[in-house]
Formats: C-alpha cells, sequence, structure tokens
C-alpha cells in the first residue's frame, strides 16, 4: 500500500542562515495533506491497523492528530470518530468534520477527550493515539529519511514536543540513518512544558493545567518513552515563552509566506536567539511541522496582547 503522507520540500532558509552564520535547513511539513507532520505516523498506524482488519477509527485529539486520522480514514474509506476538547477551536473542528469524520466535544482539555473516548471505545473501533504509539513514531522517522536521502546530514535537528509523539519518531529516524552525533532540541512554551518539568523533576510529572496558547502542545504528561529518551540523549530541553513562539511564526511568515501555529513557531525561536543548545552545529534541520487551528490575524492579535 502507499504511504498516506507525502515527501515534503527541503528548504535552505536564507534569512535565518544569514541572521546565524550557519546553514539552516526547513523541513516544510505543513504542506502534508493534513496540514501538519501528523500524517506520516498517524497514516502509516492506520495503514497498518487496516491491513489487520481494523473496521473504523476512533481518535482523542486537540485537532491536529484528528485532522489527520480523517484523511487517513477517508483516504483508506473506513469511518472516523475523533474526540476533541472545548479548547479546540471552531476551524479545527470544521475541518475534521469536512473529510467525513464524525466529531464529538468532551472535557475541557485532550486528557478529558481520551478519557470519555477510551470509555466509549466500540469493539470494532481502532483506537489511534495522537502521540505514544511505536507505529506513529516509526512513521514520523520517514521525514529523517527524506533528509537524508536529499543529501543532508545536520548537525542539530529542532523540533517542537507535546506528548513527544515527533520526538521520538526524529530519534528514530537519526539512530537508523546513523546520524548518533546530531543534537535534538527539543522545544516546548512555557505552561506546556510537560517534558521539561520532568526532566527537572527526573520523573514524569502531570502538569496541572495547560496556560500556553500553543493548545497542540497540550499534552499535561510527556509520553514515558519521550521521558525515557530524554534522559537518555542526546535531547536538549529548550522552553520558551507564547510571545516568542508568536515571534517564531511570524519570522516563519516572512520568509516562506506560510501561517503556522504558535506549536510550530516555537520550534523557530532558537534560531531567533542563537540558542546556546544549538552548540556549535553548522547545519540545522527545523522541522516545520504547522498546525491548522491559527489564522494571521489571530497572530497580529497575539502580537499585540502578549
Amino acid at each position: 500500500m502507499a504511504a498516506l503522507h507525502i515527501a515534503t520540500p527541503l528548504l535552505r532558509s536564507t534569512a535565518f542562515s544569514r541572521v546565524l552564520g550557519r546553514e539552516v535547513w526547513l523541513k516544510v511539513e505543513a504542506l502534508q495533506p493534513s496540514g501538519s507532520f501528523k500524517m506520516r505516523g498517524v497514516g502509516h498506524a492506520c495503514a497498518e491497523r487496516a491491513r489487520t482488519g481494523a473496521a473504523r477509527f476512533a481518535s482523542s485529539s486537540g485537532g491536529n492528530a484528528g485532522l489527520a486520522v480523517a484523511h487517513a480514514g477517508r483516504l483508506l474509506g473506513k469511518p472516523v470518530r475523533v474526540v476533541v476538547p472545548a479548547t479546540t477551536g471552531e476551524r479545527a473542528r470544521a475541518l475534521i468534520a469536512e473529510q467525513g469524520a464524525r466529531v464529538i466535544v468532551r472535557g475541557a482539555s485532550w486528557a478529558e477527550a481520551d478519557a470519555f473516548l477510551r470509555e466509549s471505545l466500540e469493539p470494532d473501533e481502532a483506537y489511534v493515539h495522537p502521540f505514544d504509539d511505536p507505529l506513529l513514531w516509526e512513521g514520523h522517522a520517514s521525514l529523517v529519511d527524506e533528509v537524508v536521502q536529499a543529501g543532508l546530514r545536520p548537525d542539530a535537528l529542532v523540533c517542537s514536543v507535546g506528548g513527544g509523539g515527533l520526538m521520538l519518531g526524529m530519534l528514530e529516524g537519526l539512530r537508523r540513518n546513523g546520524l548518533h552525533d546530531t543534537a535534538l532540541l527539543a522545544v516546548e512554551t512555557r505552561g506546556a512544558d510537560s517534558l521539561a518539568q520532568a526532566l527537572a523533576a527526573d520523573a514524569p510529572v502531570t502538569l496541572p493545567a495547560i496556560t500556553s496558547i500553543a493548545n497542540s502542545l497540550g499534552a499535561r504528561r510527556v509520553a514515558q518513552a519521550a521521558f525515557d529518551a530524554a534522559r537518555a540523549g542526546p535531547v536538549r530541553s529548550v522552553v520558551v515563552d507564547d510571545r516568542e513562539a508568536v515571534e517564531g511564526c511570524l519570522a516563519l511568515a516572512r520568509e516562506l509566506r506560510l501561517i503556522v501555529e504558535p506549536a510550530c513557531g516555537a520550534s523557530l525561536v532558537p534560531l531567533l536567539h542563537d540558542d546556546a543548545a544549538l552548540g556549535d552545529a553548522r547545519s540545522v534541520l527545523v522541522v516545520v511541522c504547522r498546525g491548522v487551528g491559527t489564522s494571521y490575524e489571530q497572530l497580529l492579535e497575539w502580537q499585540r496582547t502578549l
């Protein structure tokens, strides 16, 4: 079966490279059919579950994973049910529904939406976790495969972290391509920094609430595998504030004429400020993970008020 995701552009950023004095490359996952990197792992997981007999898919999501499941279900001819929390915007809900999925709103957070979904799973529904599933990580790792096939072997890779699925996929991709010396910068926003707080406590912690505007990073507890991998290295945790994440979004809009969520803009912040976590890396790869829940007008409003 053909992959449900597409190979995305790998672009050298003239502006960021000039400012940093390093080679900066952008992997533009914003162009995936569902609008984010989630299409890689979710598409892979759904295809595998369909191959082994799943009749329907069910997922809980803040928006982007649910949209990827809805896309995958449509392409595979399988009905989809997505449970989102009340914090998921109307635009994201509408986009999921446009793919033919049934959208249910439950709870004030992703964790509450997920709990409802698990309690209401039907026997013929295959549960698709938005970040904590080895099939997802395996699918996300294809991003690194494409980068290496294009001839780039970066010294550092920068990605945003919510529950940790993208990070785990990037680590798997680095390992299977022999990039053992490539540092991974795991970027979170303050108020959604479950990985950084877990590393500080030397044990997974559950945040009392998500207080960041980057609600796509809104996992109150990072996946155990992500914590274990980050503690083992070569992961460097970086925490930025919401205002900086919006700056990252606007910098990318100027560079690529592309609108992304603060959850994605956060990964540009280490480049804006030449973060010490970049070390002596001469070539830096940034995963432009995007997300579909933010408009340009909303970015400007946040820039004005934050």
